[in-house]
Parts: structure tokens; C-alpha cells; sequence
């Protein structure tokens, strides 16, 4: 069987399970099988496969076939401007979180040193982008997840910053390493009833702890700005990523730990997802 064939007989497989982008991810699950670009497959739809080729690609569009997020399927995302390696022990990193970047790199662009705190650091997407950025920024990331530390190492040696962070195995009540001029966190904030109405790529496959936010979908947001305001100098700057629906109750939330709000910051489609604020 030759590319075009195996990626027609794939396209097919996966738009019978309704998958929306099924030609895409079928030249990019063959690209992987074949440890080539998209752009080849494109370009040598002719070439003959060998058996070894087309039943790993089979085997990677059957797992795709079951929602199977394509993230995990390569184990890599692209975030920001680097390509950060995943697997299922992290959420994949979203363009929305792109916009707690863009924050970060305005409320920073006078600042030649920085220690930064990231809390539920995950694959470490947010604070190694920014330690990419800023040359002479030093990050701490924690998570409760020991996976998702080891995830956040290896992206870092990756983007050669590794030499300016420190990862701590830590629940956010109990981490009390140092003071930060700026403190991120995305933090679990989807209520548990909502869960279930996840897409099912998101709710098979990535981690609850990640997405679990409690009943009321605020009890790590809670955590957060408790622990945020006792780590942060005075006039540093907290981003916080929040659900769409949040905003009202997390301002409050800031206000009563003695944070004033600089700005509250709308996502692709035009969600409130970012507050800005300053400890005062």
C-alpha cells in the first residue's frame, strides 16, 4: 500500500468516529510513522509503505480512532515558540495560555531580574517560555504531581534553561522556598459537576487532577491566592488563568488577600481567562 492509500483508508477510519480534522491528523500520524515531516508525506504520496511502517501507522490512527488527544499520540505540543514534550501525566499546553505569556512579558519588559514562581507548573510550558525569553529570570516551579515535575525537567534541559530552575515536588499549602517578585498559576478551576461535559478527548485521556477544581471550581484558586499573597514581595505581580465564568468571584477573592487588579484579560474567544494584579 502506498502513503496516499493507507492516509485516504485513515482519513476515512477516523471521520467514521466523527473527528473533525481526520485528513489532517492522518498526515500527521503518518508523518510520525515514517519519522518524517507533513510536507513528505504530501510530497511522496506514491511511495510504497513497508509493513512495519503501515501497522504502526494503523496502530496510531486506531488510538486516535478512541479521541486519543494527537498530542499524545507524538508526545509533543507546540507552545509559544518551542516544542514541549507531553504525555498523558500533563494537560497539553493551549493557545489560550499563550495570553498569560503575552502579560507576563509586558508587566516584565523594564525588568532585568526576576524570580518567578509558577504553581501547578504542569509541563513547565509557561514558566520555561518566559525563562526563554528573559535571559537573567530565574523560575521555581511546583506541581503535586511528581510526573508532571519529571515532564517539566526534561522540557527544560530541552530549552536549554535548566541552569535558572528549580522544581519542588509540592502541595501549594505547603511550599514556603523563598519570595517572588511574580507568581503564575493555571490552576484547576472547571467544576466538578462540569466535568462530564468535557470533549471526551479531554476527559478520557487528560489528567483530572489537572482539571478538577473542586465543587465550586475555586478550591485550588483559593489555595493559590492564599499561598500567592504570603510568597509575593510587596508590589509583585500575580497572573492567574480562571474559567470563563469566574472572574466576579476570583476578584473578590484577590481583594480580600490584599491584591489590587491592574487587569482582567479576554482569551480567543473572548472568555475572561487572565486577571492581573499586584500585591499591595
Amino acid at each position: 500500500m502506498n502513503i496516499q492509500s493507507a492516509v485516504l483508508e485513515g482519513t476515512s477510519v477516523l471521520k467514521s468516529k466523527s473527528i473533525l480534522s481526520a485528513q489532517l491528523d492522518t498526515e500527521i500520524l503518518m508523518a510520525k510513522a515514517l519519522g518524517k515531516n507533513r510536507e513528505y508525506i504530501i510530497l511522496n504520496h506514491d511511495k510504497v509503505l513497508n509493513n512495519e511502517n503501515l501497522e504502526y501507522f494503523k496502530k496510531l490512527v486506531r488510538e486516535r480512532a478512541t479521541r486519543k488527544p494527537i498530542a499524545y499520540l507524538l508526545n509533543k505540543k507546540f507552545f509559544w515558540k518551542s516544542e514541549f514534550y507531553v504525555n498523558k501525566n500533563t494537560l497539553i499546553p493551549r493557545p489560550d495560555t499563550e495570553i498569560i505569556i503575552e502579560q507576563i512579558l509586558k508587566v516584565t519588559k523594564n525588568k532585568e531580574y526576576l524570580r518567578i514562581l509558577d504553581i501547578g507548573v504542569g509541563s513547565g510550558c509557561i514558566l520555561l517560555s518566559i525563562l526563554k525569553e528573559r535571559k537573567n529570570f530565574y523560575g521555581t516551579g511546583i506541581d503535586i504531581s511528581k510526573n508532571s515535575i519529571e515532564i517539566s525537567k526534561i522540557n527544560a534541559k530541552r530549552l536549554f534553561v535548566d541552569k535558572r530552575v528549580k522544581f519542588y515536588k509540592s502541595d501549594v499549602d505547603k511550599f514556603a522556598e523563598g519570595k517572588y517578585d511574580l507568581i503564575i498559576s493555571n490552576p484547576p478551576y472547571i467544576k466538578r459537576s462540569d466535568l462530564k461535559y468535557l470533549e471526551s478527548d479531554v476527559l478520557k485521556f487528560e489528567p483530572k487532577l489537572a482539571l478538577d477544581g473542586g465543587l465550586d471550581g475555586l478550591t485550588v484558586i483559593r489555595k493559590v491566592i492564599k499561598k500567592s499573597s504570603e510568597l509575593l514581595k510587596k508590589n509583585g505581580k500575580f497572573i492567574l488563568e480562571i474559567g470563563f465564568d469566574q472572574k466576579s468571584k476570583v476578584i473578590k477573592l484577590l481583594n480580600n488577600k490584599g491584591f489590587y487588579i491592574n487587569s482582567t484579560i479576554k482569551d480567543l474567544a473572548k472568555n475572561d481567562r487572565c486577571i492581573v494584579s499586584t500585591k499591595i
